[in-house]
């Protein structure tokens, strides 16, 4: 897995693209989708990181989850059914941090430019740089 261990991403989100690939591949031709267990030993991840991974794959409609029975590869019909509201709601989560970041950012490059100044009024006074 040297691949996936040297990826910058979140575990949860790796995992769930390597379930997504192996899916499309029809790498499980029942349906039948590894237990946490399994993925956990598979990847080296802990067990609740699993869960993380796979909620992101119902979330997309990939996978299902029949509780104790375990997780299941998403029907056609099943995929078909995930609704445009949640769809919306995560594009609605996604701009309130989009929004989030970019008031850090302002916040960051004024303190920059503030203390830009101030360096830049030491420079004068003390002749650096002429």
């Amino acid at each position: 897995m040297t691949a996936v261990s040297s990826d910058p991403r979140p575990k949860p989100v790796k995992l769930a693209e390597a379930i997504r690939d192996r899916i499309g591949k029809g790498k499980y031709p029942n349906g039948k989708l590894p237990t946490v267990k399994e993925l956990a030993e598979e990847f080296g991840y802990a067990g609740q990181t699993v869960r993380d991974g796979m909620a992101i794959l119902i979330r997309e409609g990939v996978a299902i989850s029949a509780g104790s029975r375990g997780y299941f590869v998403a029907s056609g019909n099943e995929r078909a059914s995930v609704s445009s509201n949640d769809a919306t709601e995560e594009i609605k989560e996604m701009r309130l941090q989009i929004q989030a970041l970019a008031e850090r950012v302002a916040a960051l490059e004024e303190q920059d430019r503030s203390s830009g100044a101030r360096s830049g009024t030491t420079m004068q006074r003390t002749g650096v740089g002429e």
